[in-house]
């Protein structure tokens, strides 16, 4: 039996966003090579919201909410039936798939809200769930905590351009070995591939024959580079009941700070998970529930215009690690890169506290998404002239500290 010091010690947050301060510099001058590179800090472990604007109009629906008063701060667990009903909506639209504003939809404290509780409504003691490896973070961490056994399932996203390349033998292995939900990101995060119809027809077929859940987090799914397709698995067949997705207007419409997420689909996942947000959170913060009026209701050319701007970053930067001579995959969707890194004369924990420390710097160890100690993923939803510069200061420090061995 696993006691309650060892199931929190799974939930490590060393290097989640925002927790790098409470970091130790332990042994870094000892280790460290050459003087310090100058250069603005940039934060790769989240996007940035003061580059990045909030959709236009979200302060004036949270100052309507708050003139509200009560009616809008104590909404139902599952949020406010009228939010409810124009988010089903227009989330039917966007995914091909009806979507019951009555029984199938709840708002959350953030997407990481909807995983938690998501997790929680299908995952129990034993219980064993397909998960992609590299994928969020939080999806391995969750899984275990709850008790459940992680199938690891790889992707191997280096291979093509044309797929996102999930190893569909291995899924099917986890589903005959017993997994019944499988947990993953569309586009993944972290490396930015978008599943093709193709991969996720195989889905759905592996699916219904061994009778399995599916939770699509889909966060990035509007965040679409040179007009990259995307297939909404919840719109190829499956049952409504085996399906729960996961999105929010947190990453590409910089709303990170109203916290709100969006879980729709499967009615019987819904309400369990409000009957769980009942006692963890009661309800997504009633004033910030308003602000889902401005999603997917921006005004004209306005996503556009974020596509094409993060498209562009995310062009420089990757010229500037090719140059360098880092390998990644030019992501399709989202604002995440995963760059793999040559051999160093240091570890992967070690080269990303110097980056910080001597670079300033900050990524996310590849460690925290799979078995990927030689990758660092970074969030490129930035102030444009300091990522490029941040992009040279990691290949001057990859110099630095790359293998002497031979």
């Amino acid at each position: 039996m696993v006691s309650i010091t060892e199931k929190f010690a799974t939930l490590a947050t060393d290097n989640a966003p925002g927790q790098e301060v409470r970091q130790n510099a332990g042994n870094i001058s000892e280790i460290m090579r050459g003087d310090k590179l100058s250069g603005r800090l940039v934060d790769f472990s989240h996007g940035d919201v003061d580059a990045f604007m909030p959709t236009p109009g979200a302060f004036h629906r949270f100052s309507e909410a708050v003139e509200a008063g009560g009616r809008q701060a104590y909404t139902e667990y599952r949020g406010s039936s009228d939010i409810r009903a124009e988010l089903a909506e227009r989330l039917a639209a966007f995914t091909g798939a009806s979507v019951s504003a009555d029984d199938g939809v709840i708002l959350t404290p953030g997407t990481q809200g909807a995983l938690f509780l998501a997790v929680a409504s299908v995952v129990s003691d034993g219980d064993r769930v397909a998960i992609v490896q590299p994928d969020y973070f939080a999806n391995r961490k969750l899984v275990q905590f709850f008790g459940g056994q992680v199938m690891p399932v790889a992707m191997h996203y280096m291979n093509s351009t044309a797929e996102a390349g999930l190893d569909l033998s291995q899924l099917r292995a986890a589903f005959e070995a017993g997994a019944r939900t499988f947990l993953f990101s569309n586009p993944n995060n972290p490396t930015g591939a978008v599943y093709s119809t193709g991969e996720i027809d195989c889905i759905v077929e592996l699916a219904r024959e061994f009778d399995v859940t599916i939770i699509a987090d889909q966060l990035y799914s509007r965040l679409r580079y040179d007009g990259e397709s995307y297939t909404h698995i919840r719109a190829r067949g499956l049952p409504a009941e085996k399906v729960l997705t996961i999105m929010g207007p947190s990453k590409t419409e910089s709303l990170s700070g109203y916290r709100l997420g969006v879980a729709f689909g499967s009615a019987s996942i819904v309400e369990r998970m409000e009957k769980l947000q009942a006692i963890v959170s009661l309800r997504a913060a009633g004033y910030n529930q308003a602000v889902f009026r401005t999603w997917f209701n921006e005004p004209e050319g306005w996503m556009d215009e974020r596509i094409r701007l993060h498209q562009a970053i995310r062009d420089d930067l990757l010229a500037v690690f090719r140059s360098g001579g880092l390998d990644a995959r030019a992501p399709q969707a989202g604002s995440y890169l995963f760059p793999t890194l040559p051999a160093l004369s240091v570890g992967l924990p070690d080269f990303v506290r110097l980056l910080r420390h001597q670079a300033n710097v900050i990524v996310t160890p590849g460690t925290e998404f799979g078995p990927h100690p030689d990758s660092v993923r970074l969030n490129f939803s930035q102030d444009h002239a300091a990522t490029v510069e941040a992009g040279k200061r990691i290949i001057e420090m990859v110099g630095r500290y790359r293998s002497e061995e031979k």
